[in-house]
């Protein structure tokens, strides 16, 4: 339970975090100034990504360690594996995140969204509480697009099994396609919004 309970509350915390993170500025009045400067879209959900990075990365950090010496759960695979995929995933939840802020006006929009979006993809259709080959086929169908899914196989497969790289590589892949394709539609729903 505990490897799952870390992939879900990783995409639940940093999605939260950045889905706020514009639409703030929206409703605070200071996008009008951001807009001014000569900031690019790009280099705003950049920087709005990696100010929050650090907060997702101590997270990550925590619940590493809390599930090895709290819960006791045995950690078999390559630390470095872990490092790279979790650096990946939290990009690609941070980054989904911004994407849903770039979409809302106000906070609470965008928390509700942010919560629809994280939450319960996160928490349903990981596999974390029910398994994938037990839900029906059009909900495992939806299931292949959540990025929880695939983090949950990693840290299980890590903690539990210590398998390596040779297996887990296609996980890995959809990682970093899901965070370079997020993190393109941020930018271009920031474009839009700046148009």
């Amino acid at each position: 339970v505990v490897p799952g309970l870390i992939a879900v509350i990783l995409m639940i915390l940093t999605g939260q975090l950045t889905s706020l993170t514009i639409a703030r500025e929206w409703e605070m009045g200071t996008m009008e100034q951001i807009l001014s400067t000569p900031l690019r879209p790009v280099e705003m959900v950049l920087g709005k990504m990696l100010a929050y990075f650090v907060v997702g990365l101590a997270d990550a950090i925590l619940s590493f360690v809390a599930g090895v010496t709290v819960f006791a759960v045995p950690f078999r695979g390559s630390l470095l594996l872990l490092t790279v995929s979790t650096l990946v995933f939290l990009c690609g939840a941070m980054f989904w995140g911004i994407f849903i802020s770039a979409g809302a006006r106000t906070q609470v929009v965008a928390y509700q969204m942010g919560l629809l979006a994280t939450f319960l993809p996160g928490f349903l259709l990981s596999g974390f509480v029910f398994s994938i080959d037990t839900m029906p086929k059009w909900i495992q169908a939806i299931s292949v697009i959540v990025p929880a899914r695939y983090f949950v196989t990693i840290l299980k497969a890590l903690f539990l099994k210590g398998v390596g790289l040779e297996i887990l590589w296609p996980q890995l892949v959809y990682l970093v396609l899901f965070a370079g394709i997020v993190f393109l539609w941020s930018v271009r729903k920031l474009n839009k919004k700046v148009a």
